[in-house]
């Protein structure tokens, strides 16, 4: 049996470390995962309420079309129900955007360092994926402007940026948005946009009434802790979720995660909650990395990339032997890792294990 030429070497998306697997392969007791960008403190309460009262309908089919939730966050987000698709996280969406839309040998841009899954649907397709450097950690815009050819498909941006944690204005899109040409889509990931507390920040939907070529991505993965329901979202002219709902497989999402959604989207006062929070453990964590002198991007999610100023692999390895798990092996950014925001307790742990790594290795130099 033959494969797609494509796939062949293409990689497989590596997770965060489970907590299990870490107890388990070194013995240890406490396990701090603070590699998966998830909220440490959990879903809104009546997201439990919800989720128990749907045990009762295990064995009936999901809403194929998420009608209720769909209107509840049409409501909510002040745009049409025939401009919301609903996916197995925003993941899924990024699928259904490169099955519907690449044909083999359309081109299409992304950042170098961004979220891969951008990259491995694209190659799925046959699609020609042109990535453009990061500069400082952001989208470099005029350079991704400058590989726009005939060919081009989709552009994909990531804001704010995983994993660098970087934004870009409201400013710098309407003009990178400006230059686009109508017939090349432009995705708009804004996974982690309800952490930003930036007030240069944009709301990605308010562009799309100016430029029809936009479609914006978010979750309920990240801020309302719905991670394990895996539920996302893409919003965008009624044409364009139409021709992506074509290759949708029925029942994409379940009774629980449709549920779920539904209760965590009204209990804003958790969101507000978890946005302070989140800023908060970003403000006692980067006041650690200036007092070790540990170099960072601007954190605007719910995660902080710092350049430890060694290879990131052995911190990783040498921080996971303490029960912390975080992020390394990025290619471009070698010396760094990237740690999700914990509570204050796990974040206090996290500081005070990278320390203890940090003046081991000094030690051993």
């Amino acid at each position: 049996m033959r494969p797609k030429s494509q796939i062949v070497n293409l990689p497989v998306y590596q997770p965060g470390k489970p907590i299990e697997d870490v107890k388990r392969e070194l013995g240890l007791d406490e396990v701090i995962k603070l590699a998966s960008n998830e909220n440490p403190y959990g879903p809104s309460p009546k997201v439990r309420e919800a989720i128990l009262k749907e045990m009762e309908n295990l064995s009936i089919y999901p809403d194929g079309g998420a009608v209720e939730l769909t209107a509840d966050l049409a409501d909510f987000l002040g745009v049409n129900t025939d401009q919301i698709i609903f996916g197995c996280g925003s993941d899924e969406i990024i699928a259904l955007i490169a099955r519907a839309f690449f044909v083999p040998g359309d081109e299409t841009i992304m950042a170098d360092q961004t979220f891969s899954v951008y990259k491995s649907n694209s190659d799925i397709e046959g699609a020609v994926s042109i990535e453009v450097p990061l500069a400082d950690g952001k989208h470099d815009l005029d350079a991704m402007l400058a590989k726009v050819s005939d060919r081009t498909k989709i552009i994909w941006i990531c804001n704010p940026n995983n994993p660098t944690g970087t934004i870009l204005s409201e400013q710098e899109m309407t003009a990178f948005l400006d230059k686009v040409p109508a017939d090349v889509m432009v995705i708009l990931d804004e996974a982690y946009c309800e952490f930003v507390t930036d007030p240069s920040y944009p709301n990605g939907l308010q562009f799309l009434e100016k430029y029809p070529n936009v479609v914006v991505l978010r979750t309920f993965s990240k801020i309302y802790g719905l991670a394990s329901l895996r539920i996302g979202y893409g919003v965008a002219r009624p044409e364009i979720i139409k021709l992506i709902n074509k290759v949708r497989e029925p029942f994409n999402t379940t009774r629980a995660a449709q549920a779920a959604a539904k209760a965590a989207l009204k209990d804003q006062e958790h969101v507000s909650n978890c946005r302070k929070a989140n800023a908060a453990g970003i403000v006692q964590i980067q006041e650690a990395f200036d007092r070790l002198g540990l170099k960072y991007f601007p954190a605007h999610g719910n995660f902080i990339m710092v350049d430890v100023g060694k290879p990131g692999a052995e911190v990783f390895d040498s921080l996971l032997r303490k029960g912390i798990i975080v992020r390394a092996g990025h290619s471009k950014y070698p010396t760094f890792i990237r740690v999700s925001v914990g509570t204050e307790e796990q974040n206090k742990a996290f500081i005070h294990a990278l320390e203890q790594v940090l003046n081991e290795e000094k030690a051993h130099a």
